[in-house]
């Protein structure tokens, strides 16, 4: 019987991006040697998250509350939005603390191959957003893939009839990098988007 839900705790574990099965097993064995410390908190931590975390149904974002914090903030720029695929890209903006205004989350990008056009993303909400009298400017900020490419392109065709400036993010060179590690891709967009100096 312990056997089985060793297997099955394993192979759950197994399942989070990141960890295989070898992984997942010491996961467990790990977790099993912390079980009054670790385990049984962590249990009841996700099984609180489960119940109580929701996507927020104006942006999509993973909150408490629903509308989400950021959408209820009067400190927030609600003239600006901020389009990311997923959830993470959301946080990892946040992070950066670079952005203080709202976003919406489309729920991937367009893929034929995985079968995902505009009728499984959030698309019509975020027009119907960007028909909104006080939003002046959407941001895409979509991956530098191909995906994200495509996708990008169709929003702004579908944003054209709409009173909004649409801008997406700059790609290219980061921070600390070096020329000679970069992608072939990278160093074209870069030089793409270059800017004066004056």
């Amino acid at each position: 019987m312990a056997k089985t839900e060793i297997d099955r705790l394993t192979q759950l574990l197994s399942r989070l991006p990141g960890l295989g099965p070898r992984s997942a097993r010491r996961a467990v064995l790990f977790l099993m040697k912390k079980r009054e410390s670790l385990m049984l908190p962590l249990a009841k931590a996700m099984t609180d998250a489960a119940s109580s975390i929701t996507n927020c149904q104006i942006c999509g974002n993973l909150d408490t509350e629903n509308p989400c914090a950021i959408c209820q903030s009067p400190k927030r720029d609600h003239s600006k939005i901020c389009v990311v695929e997923e959830v993470g890209d959301l946080w990892a903006l946040e992070r950066s603390g670079a952005f203080k205004g709202m976003y919406h989350v489309l729920g991937g990008t367009l893929s034929a191959l995985d079968g995902r056009g505009p009728a499984q993303l959030n698309v019509n909400q975020l027009l119907d957003r960007a028909g909104e009298t006080h939003v002046q400017e959407i941001i895409l900020a979509l991956s530098a893939t191909v995906d994200g490419q495509t996708t990008g392109h169709y929003l702004t065709e579908c944003l054209a009839g709409y009173e909004v400036e649409v801008s997406k993010l700059a790609h290219g060179v980061p921070v600390g990098g070096s020329l000679d590690y970069l992608d072939d891709g990278t160093l074209t967009a870069a030089l793409k988007a270059r800017r004066s100096t004056g």
